[in-house]
């Protein structure tokens, strides 16, 4: 297959260029390298598939460049380019957000209207549930998601199922459930946390602790793409990682594999829900899912990982 991978220097989209080349697919990835983080983080994440047969890379905004080029011979669409996080997206950020993750969302399957691709696949969020009323949190749960963030993504995957009624187009979406691993955003709670565990410094913990989250291993999320976009299914499925665990409990893990680490309480931001749970038997019928990767394979993959960057400061 040719697939069109959007945000393929971000954590998730490099590593599934990755997977799918690795399959024999040929990869065609857009990004626009925002400022979110730094843009030298985002070439790293992709250094080793430059220079790789079957790889193309074109820097475009998807907001606003011409897509039709971006679409030509291409079978799969798998969408993950956005602006990210939770805490960011307040305040007069919200147009950036806006634009990003609807506008260039709504650009993008207008494209697809025409280009008319095999299936676009869409990287949605459990932002979109906000704080469920129930555990694990089945797709038929009303969305009501507490955080501007949360409410762009949810946009973003309605207008999927628009296109999808109004125009035939195959579309799918996959609710993803706190993805971590190798490459994670800097920003995020794991990639700060294994850094400091392996540098050492002080975490900054938002809330008690207490919150639970059902985090998912990035190995896992992209083989769900792959096998999602191959499937017949269509609709909206979560993908999670099967275990709810609380932040005090990942750090006691991780103290396990790395020594103890200072912690220091901050008060709990804007817009963080207290629980994630997912619900993932829609996945599992429709396409065959199941997560493979328990969390402490998981948490050493990222200290590995993480401990060679530090090597290669030094």
């Amino acid at each position: 297959m040719i697939a069109l991978v959007t945000g393929a220097a971000g954590f998730i989209g490099s590593h599934l260029c990755d997977l799918l080349l690795a399959e024999g697919d040929r990869v065609r990835g857009v990004d626009c390298f925002t400022d979110y983080y730094p843009r030298e983080r985002k070439l790293a994440n992709i250094a080793g598939l430059t220079a790789t047969e079957g790889f193309e890379l074109i820097e475009a905004d998807l907001a606003d460049a011409p897509l039709t080029d971006l679409l030509a011979d291409v079978d799969v669409v798998y969408h993950l380019a956005a602006q990210p996080g939770v805490r960011a997206s307040w305040g007069n950020e919200f147009e950036l957000y806006a634009r990003n993750n609807v506008l260039a969302t709504q650009r993008l399957l207008e494209a697809c209207r025409e280009q008319r691709p095999a299936k676009l696949l869409f990287a949605s969020s459990s932002s979109i549930y906000g704080d469920a009323h129930s555990y694990p949190t089945a797709e038929i749960t009303t969305p009501q998601p507490v955080s501007p963030y949360g409410v762009t993504k949810l946009a973003a995957e309605h207008l999927c199922g628009v296109y999808r009624t109004n125009f035939g187009l195959a579309t799918a979406a996959l609710r993803l459930f706190t993805v971590y691993g190798p490459r994670q955003r800097p920003d995020m709670a794991f990639a700060r946390l294994t850094e400091l565990a392996v540098a050492g410094g002080t975490f900054e913990l938002y809330g008690d602790g207490e919150q639970t989250r059902d985090f998912t291993y990035v190995g896992d999320v992209v083989r769900a793409m792959r096998d999602a976009a191959r499937s017949q299914w269509l609709g909206v499925a979560n993908i999670g990682g099967g275990v709810r665990v609380s932040m005090n409990e990942v750090i006691e893990r991780l103290s396990k594999l790395c020594g103890p680490i200072d912690v220091e309480r901050r008060p709990p931001s804007a817009g963080d829900v207290r629980d994630t749970g997912a619900d993932t038997s829609i996945a599992a019928a429709g396409f065959g899912y199941r997560p493979r990767t328990t969390l402490e394979e998981g948490l050493r993959a990222m200290v590995e990982w993480q401990s060679s960057r530090q090597a290669v400061r030094r």
